[in-house]
């Protein structure tokens, strides 16, 4: 498979303007990341690589004074993917040492540790290094799971559904449009343990009209316009005062969020930000 090399200059320089612009441009294909002095270089498949989609997420770039530009030439022909998951993460460390999310080779030095989830190192948005995952395994981690019935909406690797039912859910539903996804996440199941309580399904979010169930919480770290499409199906499939747990978005992105949530019974109870990254849980009242 042939990859470009995209080579991302930032103006000013800021990790975070790295972070957020890394999980942007993965929205429009990009595979892999290596940073660099003034930015990141991105990989990305010469046959998804779209130059209108690049620049139209530039353009959008939430940092106001922020420059960024790119150069582009064709990669070395390696698998890119491959190289990230050899090299693997460090520790995820979250709530003080709570959780730690890890990859089976870079082990936390931490015996104290609450709970430990191992997630095979594929594509880094899918390890719990993005701050959004962060925050949604912070709203997990102060909820009484016991029992529970969990949905959760692009699941990744799975992290959010496999951490709810360490934390003690009954059982959990995961669901991705990309079937990588979802077999990373059975995957990551049996690694943890709980592949009997997890199911994985491949699709969006139209699998939930044949759905009878209703779940206790309901955990979506999608993309703005995903969740404003999908938060009605959620709501028919959450239990009368049950959580929707939602991020992948910006903070000048929550009055939007809101006013949908509020047309549809939801009351937010509880607010998470980390930089321009926020995460919201909301109740059904309805």
């Amino acid at each position: 498979m042939r990859y470009y090399s995209v080579e991302f200059h930032i103006l000013p320089y800021s990790q975070d303007c790295c972070d957020i612009l890394a999980a942007l441009v993965a929205d429009v294909g990009f595979e892999s990341f290596s940073d660099t002095e003034s930015g990141l270089t991105g990989y990305i498949r010469q046959d998804l690589f779209d130059r209108n989609a690049l620049d139209a997420v530039i353009s959008d770039f939430p940092f106001p004074g922020t420059a960024v530009t790119y150069d582009v030439s064709e990669a070395e022909d390696r698998d890119w993917n491959a190289e990230w998951e050899k090299e693997g993460f460090e520790p995820i460390v979250i709530d003080d040492g709570r959780l730690v999310i890890h990859d089976g080779r870079h082990l936390p030095d931490m015996p104290q540790t609450q709970i430990q989830i191992e997630i095979d190192a594929r594509m880094a948005f899918g390890t719990g290094t993005h701050a959004t995952t962060q925050m949604m395994c912070q709203f997990l981690l102060g909820m009484a799971l016991k029992g529970c019935a969990v949905l959760d909406a692009g699941c990744g690797t799975g992290i959010l559904s496999i951490a709810a039912l360490r934390l003690g859910a009954a059982r959990a539903l995961a669901y991705d449009i990309d079937e990588w996804s979802t077999d990373n996440t059975r995957h990551n199941a049996v690694i943890n343990g709980v592949d009997q309580q997890l199911t994985a399904l491949n699709g969006d979010s139209t699998l939930l009209d044949g759905i009878d169930e209703k779940y206790d919480v309901i955990t979506a770290n999608i993309n703005r316009n995903i969740l404003l499409a999908d938060m009605p199906r959620f709501c028919a499939v959450l239990r009368h005062e049950g959580f929707l747990l939602l991020s992948g978005f910006y903070v000048d992105d929550i009055p939007m969020i809101e006013q949908r949530a509020s047309e549809l019974g939801l009351c937010l109870t509880e607010r998470l930000e980390d930089s321009e990254w926020v995460a919201l849980k909301f109740c059904n009242m309805d």
